[in-house]
């Protein structure tokens, strides 16, 4: 992957995230919350802040609802200006998802939303736009929950169209849609988590290296590169050529895990853009997840500066 690569990445569940935090949150009780932000959200697009946050350019496509399309318009230019917006305004309304986090006990809640924008017709709308972007070399990253039932149809064409017109295809999902893309071999790299990468194999993985690596490499004859998120543990990245996993060295109070696999999935492909040095991408790969849970990328710091008081241990299994 070249240093100029177009990263485009598409949402087709977006969301707004609503973060309320506060301490010594009881249930039934009505309580003062310290601080609550609403953005612009849903994986895809955290990919592209995440990019910003590192100084690379990036395209975020996708669907968006069109009664609050100005405001996400708004919101992302002011906040993010490495990222040129190229939704797709579909009818309907955003969803709004909201993270509760108790900052003095270390605990948060993620309350979920369905989405109601990803159509049959609006999918037709989303794959027609992005043939208009999306050229050979683009890097095409698919985050976020796939649609439910039939439309999930109209997601594999688009992903499909887009690996045909030359694009690189990273994908980040979950479900049967993961499998369902994974079998086309469009996909050129995934990203799971542990329990995703159960769902891909079929039975039950030991969250160790080897298992983990020994289960990732039967999808090798469908995709080119496994990045596997482990949380806590880190990261492990499965390719032809090697296996290498990955993991902070130190200790830091970790104050939301909200994004962190999205954080994670940036840094490894800004990384592999600069120097495809799979072992290096990983490893920034961890301390820009390691700088998302610690809040550190809502700092004033640049992220150069902050990503060097990060240590991470790599070696190669």
């Amino acid at each position: 992957m070249r240093r100029e690569t177009t990263i485009i990445t598409v949402g087709l569940t977006p969301a707004w995230d609503i973060t309320c935090r506060g301490r010594n949150l009881r249930w039934g009780a009505h309580q003062c919350i310290e601080q609550q932000t609403i953005r612009p959200a849903g994986k895809a697009l955290n990919v592209s802040k995440a990019l910003a946050w590192l100084g690379r350019e990036s395209v975020a496509a996708g669907l968006w609802g069109r009664s609050d399309y100005r405001q996400m318009l708004a919101a992302a230019r002011s906040a993010w200006p490495l990222i040129k917006v190229r939704m797709t305004a579909v009818a309907g309304d955003t969803r709004r998802n909201v993270t509760v986090v108790d900052a003095a006990n270390g605990k948060e809640m993620h309350l979920r939303d369905r989405s109601p924008l990803a159509s049959a017709k609006a999918l037709k709308r989303l794959q027609a736009d992005l043939e208009k972007i999306v050229r050979r070399g683009s890097l095409c990253v698919f985050a976020g929950t796939m649609p439910e039932d039939k439309p999930t149809d109209g997601a594999v064409r688009i992903i499909k169209s887009c690996a045909s017109r030359g694009a690189m295809i990273v994908l980040d999902t979950s479900g049967p849609a993961l499998r369902q893309i994974v079998d086309t071999g469009a996909a050129w790299l995934i990203k799971p988590n542990v329990e995703e990468l159960c769902e891909l194999s079929g039975r039950k993985i030991k969250d160790e290296p080897a298992s983990l690596a020994a289960a990732a490499s039967r999808l090798l004859d469908r995709v080119e590169m496994i990045l596997i998120s482990r949380g806590a543990k880190g990261g492990l990245l499965v390719t032809g050529q090697g296996v290498w996993q990955a993991r902070c060295v130190g200790r830091g109070r970790v104050l939301s895990t909200v994004g962190c696999g999205d954080y994670l999935l940036a840094g490894f492909l800004k990384s592999l853009s600069e120097n495809s040095d799979p072992g290096a991408a990983l490893k920034t790969a961890i301390k820009v997840a390691t700088a998302k849970a610690r809040g550190w990328t809502e700092k004033n710091k640049g992220a150069s500066r902050t990503l060097r008081e990060i240590k991470v241990a790599v070696t190669q299994v």
